[in-house]
């Protein structure tokens, strides 16, 4: 690196704030003064060399591996749109090479990182989904991809518990107006679609709550017992036992073991954590290899 800044001389980074005069230059000297940019967080900085070794050497396996680079520059940067264009682009130019599961990978933490709290909308959740579900479908046997579809797997169960904590919300709401049967409808979206997250014993609880508010016993039983079969230590189990019960509903014969009791159609409880946990900017590495 010493040497390759030595043979640019001070020309190459006498304007580091725009854009390099063209002068052709070895693409070992551009590629390296790019990355000891990037090493240092001159994020907008590193891209334009980056862009420069791909502009004189495009032919070369160094202005591959400069879109990647650019690419994650652009992610540390905040730049989501851009790092994904880069590489859908990279992607589009070298399909099969062993850094192309990588270039999914930091496309899908880009969608990944802009999930917001479940009260807004969840274009970009949905997003990350799809984006996490490719890494996933593509990569879980594939040895140069396993590690980025392992962790995309974990990332994917969040985004699906944070799917799950936006109709938990928009349901919890209309119960709470009165409007049962939509919310009703949300609840089961959940059950159905998300069953493995954390919100599953809320939604069966609240499925009670909402078919006991109707007068439609049975089900409300059933899903007593289907909470109480699934969940029986939890809280949301106690709670349903004891609303049934206070209502003089038989309840599942089970008893549950849990001792809350805090919920009820005026007094709804928010589920505590909804907020997706999101990984920092700094936890994703840079692509390696050429």
């Amino acid at each position: 690196m010493a040497a390759a800044l030595a043979i640019s001389g001070c020309s190459i980074l006498s304007n580091p704030l725009g854009p390099p005069a063209y002068k052709e230059r070895p693409v070992e000297v551009l590629y390296g003064v790019a990355g000891s940019l990037l090493d240092v967080g001159a994020w907008p900085d590193s891209i334009l060399y980056f862009r420069e070794v791909e502009r004189q050497h495009p032919n070369s396996d160094w202005a591959r591996r400069s879109i990647l680079m650019a690419a994650y520059a652009s992610y540390r940067m905040g730049d989501y749109q851009g790092s994904v264009g880069d590489a859908e682009r990279y992607i589009q130019l070298y399909p099969g090479t062993a850094s192309t599961p990588y270039a999914y990978y930091l496309k899908a933490i880009c969608y990944y990182d802009q999930i917001v709290d479940v009260g807004r909308d969840q274009g970009q959740t949905e997003q990350a989904q799809t984006a996490l579900r490719d890494v996933v479908r593509r990569y879980r046997d594939d040895p140069n991809g396993r590690d980025y579809a392992v962790d995309a797997q974990l990332k994917l169960d969040r985004v699906d518990d944070h799917l799950a904590g936006k109709e938990m919300t928009v349901g919890r709401f209309y119960l709470r107006n009165g409007d049962t049967i939509a919310a009703i409808g949300r609840f089961k979206t959940v059950l159905d679609r998300y069953a493995t997250t954390s919100h599953a014993p809320e939604a069966l609880y609240r499925l009670v709550e909402a078919y006991s508010t109707l007068g439609v016993t049975g089900e409300a039983t059933r899903n007593a017992a289907i909470l109480g079969y699934n969940f029986p230590g939890s809280d949301w189990y106690a709670d349903a036992y004891a609303m049934l019960t206070s209502q003089g509903i038989a309840p599942p014969t089970v008893k549950p073991t849990g001792t809350r009791r805090v919920s009820n159609l005026f007094g709804l409880m928010p589920r505590r954590e909804e907020k997706l946990p999101v990984d920092p900017a700094g936890t994703i590495k840079p692509p390696q290899g050429p």
